[in-house]
């Protein structure tokens, strides 16, 4: 499924992170995923959220800056093999990952993970193709 994520480009410096969750949090926005990459001078903070537009708009008012991305949140069963099943069939499509990260909290026996791949619109055929296509609640 098909979601979009939002990136906040920060200052890799005490505080930074608690300011941005303090802000969503004034504004009733619910986290559902959350990564953060950093190098030793900023940090690139990752989201998913149920309304992508309203967050990217309250984080460009406070001064931050802020992009959306497409990604693919996958719903698979929470046992071991499910992630390597979903990363070969990438690997026999000839699919790059960029990088992946996990959703706060699955749905009973579900696991969901976040996708970047480079081919967007490939990689959902693929996941719908062969019954990755649960609706996430988010």
């Amino acid at each position: 499924m098909k979601v979009t994520q939002i990136s906040v480009f920060m200052e890799n410096k005490n505080g930074r992170l608690a300011e941005i969750t303090k802000l969503l949090a004034s504004k009733n926005i619910s986290l559902r995923a959350v990564t953060i990459a950093d190098t030793a001078d900023f940090g690139i903070l990752r989201l998913i959220v149920k309304e992508p537009d309203r967050t990217r708009d309250v984080l460009l008012e406070a001064g931050f800056t802020a992009r959306e991305t497409d990604v693919l949140a996958v719903a698979m069963e929470d046992k071991p093999g499910a992630l390597a099943d979903v990363m070969e069939l990438f690997e026999k499509n000839n699919v790059n990952i960029e990088y992946l990260y996990s959703i706060l909290a699955g749905k009973g026996d579900k696991a969901d993970i976040v996708f970047r791949v480079e081919d967007l619109e490939r990689g959902q055929i693929l996941l719908k193709q062969n019954g990755y296509d649960r609706p996430l609640d988010l």
